[in-house]
């Protein structure tokens, strides 16, 4: 079974307004709409579980009753770091075969060709995540910010979403970060990596368009590739 988990435990208010971002509205549609219409309509996917900031369950539940998307099963509470988000999805389920699809609520530009990708690896990985060629060089800075190093920009890639992963595979690296007194990260592919180091993770192919919305660039960078999007399908 393939399980798109969406995670809007989020309370960024860097946009501005009353509501986390993924409550915005961005061409005719909240930006969470937008994505769970993405994995709701993609038949591969079997069922949608949403992690939910706790604040705003009852604005979540309003917008489900609309009855939009029919694969919505479960809406959880999230918790204070985004990982409580994906260790709340995590529990949610007993399988370890089943396979979790973890996407930012906030990346409304899901392709369903990414989405199609990272259910096909899943056949032969245990782990998977979405990645494009970095385009700018990047550098390693020191404390006192001075340049400390440039790795080699071929070898560089900008992490997308969704990370995809055998539930059993991401379940053991989160018990085992767990009891880690030192463990912090903002990636669930960071900690197989780290806990689960002998796990190899595959890089689906990403595209540009499948941008996270932080800023208010990308708000109007979202907008109009939406509105194209919108426009190609009823042509």
């Amino acid at each position: 079974m393939n399980v798109a988990v969406i995670l809007a435990g989020g309370s960024g208010r860097r946009l501005g307004g009353d509501l986390p971002k993924q409550f915005l509205e961005v061409a005719g549609s909240k930006i969470i709409e937008h994505t769970l219409t993405a994995f709701d309509t993609h038949e591969g996917i079997d069922e949608i579980v949403i992690v939910c900031n706790p604040d705003y369950l009852d604005e979540m539940e309003r917008l489900l009753s609309t009855g939009k998307w029919n694969k919505v099963r479960k809406v959880l509470p999230g918790g204070k770091e985004r990982y409580h988000s994906s260790l709340a999805a995590i529990k949610a389920y007993p399988d370890d075969d089943i396979c979790l699809l973890l996407h930012d609520a906030v990346r409304p530009l899901v392709s369903h060709r990414i989405i199609t990708d990272c259910i096909e690896a899943l056949h032969r990985w245990q782990a998977v995540t979405v990645a494009v060629p970095t385009t700018d060089t990047i550098l390693v800075a020191t404390e006192e910010e001075t340049v400390c190093s440039i790795p080699d920009r071929a070898t560089l890639r900008n992490v997308q979403t969704p990370q995809g992963f055998r539930r059993g595979i991401i379940r053991l690296a989160y018990e085992r970060a767990m009891q880690d007194a030192a463990f912090r990260t903002t990636d669930d592919c960071g900690v197989v990596l780290r806990y689960l180091p002998e796990v190899p993770i595959h890089i689906v192919k990403g595209e540009t368009s499948n941008l996270k919305v932080t800023y208010a660039d990308d708000l109007a960078v979202a907008e109009k590739l939406l509105m194209q999007k919108k426009e190609r399908e009823e042509a």
